[in-house]
């Protein structure tokens, strides 16, 4: 135990972000006092709960526009970006029915399609929107360069939505709000004007970089240079194919990496598991990190912003994490960002401890002490003699009543017998035999009082090298 004790206040200490204790005498110390809580009717209740929450009275103060209508839904439709959106597919699928596709051709859709998709996981997401790392100018301009190419805004528009979305996750003021649906999740939210303006987010960072707003003053001809000019032209100019250039290396490519970054906000929030916390929707799987260059360990982003990994498992698929690493080798990136990983531990032990309860609240446990009459040494050697209808045996402190189990027993009836009315305690623990768990979980269904001054060997637990050995569980 002072081992144990020892060992954590090693660790303790090791832990930077701890801060150390105040240098006060204890006569300073004082005791929180618990100030009596005035009592409020339901209606003052949901008065304060609005004046002191930022998404109630947000909501509140400022109500969503009309209900959709027929006479008034074309009005709320985002039309350039459900024009863009929706004419794309159509364009693509035309050009690979009507062009010949040519290995080369593939073969740069594939690599220009990760980088630009690179451009807005390693670029917008963890570089600009969540300062994961820090970048040198030459990267900052290369990685706006690739994410110009995904057609997905600006840096800055882009971030806004997504620090808003984390900071009101699962709320209307989430702007890809996932209880509204999938479809909403994944593009609708994009297709229509919003119902309501985004949560409050600071933007500051971002307005004062140079980088971020040269590429927001220029985005709409970046787009189309990086987007659709540059694959025309080096697949016309490099291997004579404009055509597939524009089919396959402009369109294609943009209909499959809007739809993996698309995945992120919809796909991320309904398929997987929650390993850190499940007070809110997302999710880890890998289906969606393979989908979204690694961003499919969505609930690790969610509890750990900051952390410039998704995936924390040296086996799980973040090439998006890969990159960075990769960027710090090479002098272009530096101070990445890492949660402690005491604090990762903890959300994984929270979860699984809450898996484990919910496994609990099926199983019987023995009665708790409390429900336990004590007794008396002598009283329990007396009702072991009187009660003949009962076959009292005391091991540990507890008295069991083992007459449902005498029969049963695996070292014979005589063997447990022999043990009524006295202390078992020795046999039990390795004096006769080393119980198992199963026989100490077993045992202690049958309590039925507690001795008083009882206990168990400790000394001979040691000596026969149980000092750790099971002892009987409650609920």
């Amino acid at each position: 135990m002072i081992y144990a004790e020892e060992q954590t206040k090693r660790s303790f200490d090791n832990i930077s972000y701890v801060p150390k204790p105040l240098n006060l005498s204890r006569s300073n110390v004082n005791q929180p006092t618990v100030s009596p809580q005035s009592k409020m009717t339901s209606r003052e209740e949901e008065e304060y709960f609005v004046k002191n929450n930022y998404v109630a009275r947000t909501l509140f103060n400022e109500p969503e526009l009309p209900p959709l209508s027929w006479s008034n839904w074309f009005k709320q439709v985002d039309w350039i970006k459900t024009i863009v959106l929706g004419t794309e597919p159509f364009i693509a699928l035309y050009g690979i029915c009507t062009t010949s596709v040519m290995w080369q051709t593939l073969l740069f859709t594939v690599i220009w399609g990760w980088l630009t998709g690179l451009g807005i996981t390693a670029g917008y997401h963890r570089l600009f929107c969540h300062r994961s790392y820090e970048a040198n100018q030459p990267l900052r301009y290369i990685l706006l360069l690739l994410s110009a190419g995904a057609f997905q805004g600006s840096a800055h528009w882009w971030s806004r939505g997504h620090r808003a979305h984390h900071r009101y996750t699962d709320t209307d003021l989430d702007p890809y709000d996932a209880r509204k649906g999938l479809f909403h999740s994944h593009i609708g939210w994009l297709l229509m004007k919003p119902r309501r303006e985004t949560g409050l987010v600071d933007m500051s960072d971002l307005e004062r970089d140079k980088a971020v707003r040269w590429q927001r003053r220029h985005i709409f001809a970046l787009n189309w240079l990086m987007g659709i000019m540059l694959p025309l032209f080096v697949c016309g100019l490099g291997w004579g194919d404009y055509r597939g250039g524009y089919f396959y290396g402009g369109a294609l490519r943009l209909v499959i990496v809007h739809h993996a970054t698309f995945c992120v906000n919809s796909l991320a929030h309904y398929l997987g598991d929650t390993p850190f916390d499940d007070k809110h929707s997302p999710r880890d799987h890998f289906i969606t990190a393979f989908v979204t260059l690694g961003e499919g360990y969505h609930n690790f982003h969610h509890e750990f912003p900051c952390d410039y990994r998704n995936a924390v498992r040296w086996y799980q698929f973040d090439p998006t994490k890969w990159a960075i690493w990769l960027f710090e080798k090479l002098g272009m990136a530096h101070s990445l960002k890492r949660f402690p990983e005491n604090e990762i531990l903890k959300g994984r032990y929270a979860m699984q401890r809450k898996a484990l309860d919910k496994f609990g609240q099926v199983i019987v446990w023995p009665k708790k002490d409390a429900q336990l009459p004590m007794i008396s040494f002598e009283e329990y050697q007396e009702l072991a003699k009187q009660d003949t209808d009962r076959e009292l045996v005391l091991i540990a402190g507890y008295v069991h009543d083992v007459s449902k189990f005498i029969n049963s027993h695996p070292g014979g009836r005589a063997l447990l017998k022999s043990q009524v009315g006295t202390d078992a305690t020795v046999s039990f623990h390795g004096g006769v035999h080393d119980h198992s768990n199963a026989a100490h979980n077993t045992l202690a269904m049958m309590r039925v009082a507690i001795c008083k001054y009882g206990g168990e060997v400790e000394c001979l637990k040691k000596r026969l090298g149980h000092s750790a050995a099971a002892t009987p569980i409650s609920g």
